[in-house]
């Protein structure tokens, strides 16, 4: 899932946000008509938090726009890059009675143009990810029904969006591949004890703000905690997802399991998909399926160092994923199906206040000839992130 508030809790890797604080003169003004008022503070209980992040990667093998690897298929181009800019509105919500609150991000920068959805455009490199209302309806438990309504970020996959809070700089072949990113919708959540939770949506359809067909799609996980150190995520979708085509439904499962060890953590991720047969696919007579495997193991040695390894696995059945890739060019070339993988490590260099330091290198391999001619190829990258 790239659920957030779930990989906060698991990942090791954010850093400890920062409230902005209000700036203060520095020197005595000249008179009082020279006097200037400190900005407004926010109202009480609201949190206005973000990040910036930007990289240099190389790869001898990247074309134009065509590399595979990370969250921009023109990142990896030899240059430095400015991958994001996120402005973040939070106003919680209490759990204990009925209240509201909302949740917004503005993401500016590179990696804004991969996760845009149909029917919404702020620009090139422009987006709002998130945007939506939170009711909350007190329960027995304390823990609160919550309504959520707007667009909301996926139940699908380890890796989200906010890069920062990912084991690795670079995303994985799943997050691109095999998930959405958002959607636009409602959702119902709760937390019915410290073993169960459990979220139910009913949304416009993948990577979707205006609706592309006249049916929804639905979406749904159950988190299961047998213990402090374990969690079992299993997620459900169905729904059409094509243009104008209500009849060819998309369906599939995800398990991801979590497991802390020490200083170390485990996470294991499963995908299974399947389109039916429609117009868009690469070959329109025959339902599409896909299946993918991940594993990302991390580890700290300080404080302020960590390692993060990540391997991924994924088989493209009918080239339904990456032939016809929902953003756009998926930079692979035209196929009726492939199989391909990465592997992945990163440091994870935390020595400065709210910056995250992250050298790596990557390993990715197809059946198809899709590296400048070559089944492979290797990325050297170097991301930089900074939370406030």
């Amino acid at each position: 899932m790239k659920h957030i508030t779930t990989v906060a809790l698991c990942t090791l890797w954010p850093l400890a946000t920062a409230a902005l604080a209000a700036q203060t003169a520095t020197s005595a003004p000249h008179d009082t008509a020279d006097t200037k008022a400190d900005p407004a503070p926010l109202p009480a209980g609201f949190k206005l938090t973000g990040f910036a992040a930007g990289s240099y990667a190389y790869s001898g093998r990247s074309v134009g726009d065509t590399a595979i690897v990370g969250r921009l298929y023109d990142r990896f181009q030899n240059r430095f890059m400015l991958n994001a800019l996120a402005v973040v509105l939070d106003k919680p919500y209490d759990p204990a009675k009925f209240s509201a609150g909302f949740h917004s991000e503005l993401l500016l920068g590179q990696d804004a143009t991969l996760i845009k959805s149909g029917g919404f455009d702020l620009g090139a490199e422009a987006d709002l990810p998130h945007l939506y209302v939170t009711l909350n309806v007190p329960t027995a438990s304390g823990n609160g029904l919550q309504f959520k309504v707007g667009r909301i970020p996926t139940l699908l996959g380890l890796e989200v969006i906010e890069t920062y809070a990912n084991p690795n700089w670079s995303e994985g072949n799943q997050f691109i591949f095999v998930e959405n990113f958002t959607a636009l919708g409602v959702s119902v959540e709760t937390k019915f004890n410290n073993s169960v939770d459990a979220q139910f949506r009913v949304i416009n359809g993948w990577d979707q703000v205006s609706d592309n067909n006249t049916h929804k799609s639905l979406m749904g996980r159950v988190g299961i905690y047998p213990d402090p150190l374990t969690s079992i995520g299993i997620v459900g979708f169905w729904g059409p997802e094509e243009v104008g085509n209500n009849k060819a439904n998309r369906y599939g499962v995800e398990g991801l399991l979590w497991r802390k060890l020490g200083q170390a953590a485990v996470w294991v991720q499963a995908d299974y998909g399947t389109e039916q047969a429609n117009a868009a696919l690469p070959e329109p007579a025959r339902d599409a399926t896909w299946w993918a495997l991940g594993g990302w193991v991390t580890y700290d040695f300080s404080s302020s160092l960590g390692l993060a390894l990540r391997g991924d696995y994924v088989n493209d059945e009918n080239g339904a994923r990456t032939s016809l890739s929902p953003v756009g060019p998926s930079g692979f070339p035209a196929n009726t199906g492939q199989k391909f993988g990465s592997g992945t490590a990163t440091l994870n260099i935390r020595a400065w206040p709210n910056a995250l330091v992250r050298p790596e290198v990557r390993y990715d391999r197809s059946t198809l000839a899709a590296f400048d001619g070559k089944n492979d190829q290797v990325t050297l990258a170097l991301g930089v992130a900074y939370l406030y």
